[in-house]
């Protein structure tokens, strides 16, 4: 699939959001192929180590049945460790707190603008003690805003991390083109900020594997922020799929299964 320009940068319309509500028909969906995975358990192709993280506002709890399904298929899969994600509101910092890799502009007032690359420090942590433990690079699978901390994860840690999978995950502008903007706009966080600082990141551009699963459906996440224009080495999946769905997509499960055995 070839990207696009032909979407406008805005949050998805609040009539979106009625789609969502296919999550329930994923759910279903879902138990016929967890069944078969458990009933016919299988040797998945030589792997690395996978991690999958959750997105805004869920934990571990949430990638389970994902989690679940590879490891019967032969894949070595953990959750991120890091409870819920609550894209780094609920972590006590300062901007100055970041890591150098982010080379933020300084702040006068800061409102909790730095709380997600906080979060992905933290992440950080978690993923190089994983590599040092495993002792192979690891595949970081991310759903949402998991999906963009797993990117920023591999950009900051290219030899711990060999590749990246990301279910409806915005690439450009932070939260302001999804859904969960008033978040953080209530908290009154600069979006325009934000979004300057996550372009700015794109300056250093991943370079390992990324395949970027979309859907011109998604509810929560702009279609045209979920785009890649940056990475030399994307892959975009277009899906029809609810975006609260995605982790529980037996489609998307496959493609997942197709881009780790790549």
């Amino acid at each position: 699939m070839k990207t696009d320009n032909s979407h406008t940068l805005a949050p998805p319309r609040k009539l979106a959001m009625l789609k969502e509500g296919r999550v329930a028909l994923d759910i279903l969906r879902m138990l016929l192929p967890l069944a078969g995975a458990h009933l016919r358990p299988g040797s998945a192709p030589a792997s690395s180590p996978i991690i999958v993280a959750p997105g805004f506002g869920s934990d571990d709890r949430y990638t389970r049945p994902l989690r679940h399904y590879l490891k019967r298929l032969g894949f070595r899969a953990e959750g991120w460790g890091l409870g819920f994600n609550l894209a780094g509101v609920n972590l006590e910092h300062q901007l100055g707190d970041l890591s150098k890799g982010w080379d933020v502009a300084p702040r006068e007032v800061y409102n909790g603008e730095g709380s997600v690359p906080f979060l992905c420090d933290r992440f950080t942590d978690q993923v190089r003690e994983r590599f040092e433990h495993f002792g192979e690079p690891i595949t970081l699978i991310g759903w949402s805003l998991g999906g963009y901390v797993a990117r920023e994860v591999a950009r900051d840690l290219p030899d711990a991390v060999c590749r990246v999978v990301t279910l409806g995950s915005p690439t450009i502008g932070g939260p302001k083109y999804t859904a969960a903007a008033p978040f953080f706009v209530t908290r009154n966080m600069d979006m325009d900020w934000i979004e300057a600082e996550v372009t700015k990141r794109e300056s250093r551009p991943i370079r390992q594997p990324i395949t970027a699963i979309v859907s011109r459906t998604d509810g929560i996440v702009s279609w045209a922020a979920a785009q890649d224009h940056y990475s030399p080495n994307v892959r975009h999946i277009e899906v029809n799929a609810a975006h609260l769905g995605m982790g529980f997509n037996p489609t998307i499960w496959h493609h997942i299964t197709a881009a780790l055995a790549r």
